[in-house]
């Protein structure tokens, strides 16, 4: 499929039919994901992939009983990672091993050291969540050209969310993004006109 065709036909599912997708696919929409953009390349984000049934059905009351939860194959769940500081340390580890010098990353660590230590705890996790989002971009398109289905949604208790898969402090459930066959019909797509988005 063309980008213009996968942008066309993606659309917010609302029910999946359980059937589990392979693998072998989901493992290649993981790699469109790693590959997503983000401000400075410091990625902070973090995605839980939940496929066990019986989790779905304790996350289904916590995300307003939406039937994407427990019918989808893998439910993706987007974490923000406001630690961003441990993240640019993580950054300059791995460009180190893919053979960076410290005297080439001089420049670009003082620059990402900036935006991580000028932002205060609430500022880092708005920021990692705007950045979060250009994954699940990447994650909603990403399942259309592999050929199936996927719905960005945003309702659900976050709080709940970290207590039931217990995660650590610094991950703040985002956006969830289950993926699968889909079983409803599309609607045709209603988007403002272009007068109204570009001047």
């Amino acid at each position: 499929m063309e980008f213009k065709e996968i942008v066309q036909k993606r659309y917010a599912t609302k029910t999946f039919d359980e059937k589990q997708i392979p693998q072998n696919k989901v493992d290649e929409l993981l790699e469109l994901i790693r590959l997503s953009a983000s401000s400075a390349n410091i990625q902070p984000w973090k995605i839980k992939i939940i496929k066990d049934h019986k989790i779905k059905e304790q996350l289904a009351p916590i995300s307003w009983n939406q039937p994407q939860i427990t019918t989808c194959s893998h439910l993706l769940v987007f974490c923000a990672d406001k630690d961003v500081q441990t993240r640019v340390k993580t950054i300059e580890k791995n460009l180190i091993k893919n053979g960076a010098t410290n005297e080439s990353l001089k420049g670009y660590m003082e620059m990402i050291n900036g935006i991580a230590t000028r932002m205060n705890d609430e500022q880092s996790l708005a920021w990692a969540q705007r950045q979060t989002y250009l994954a699940v971009g990447n994650a909603i398109n990403g399942a259309k050209s592999l050929g199936f289905d996927s719905c960005p949604m945003e309702g659900f208790n976050a709080t709940e969310y970290s207590k039931i898969l217990k995660l650590p402090e610094n991950l703040v459930p985002t956006c969830l993004v289950p993926i699968g066959y889909a079983t409803d019909t599309p609607k045709p797509k209603t988007r403002l006109p272009k007068e109204e988005l570009f001047f």
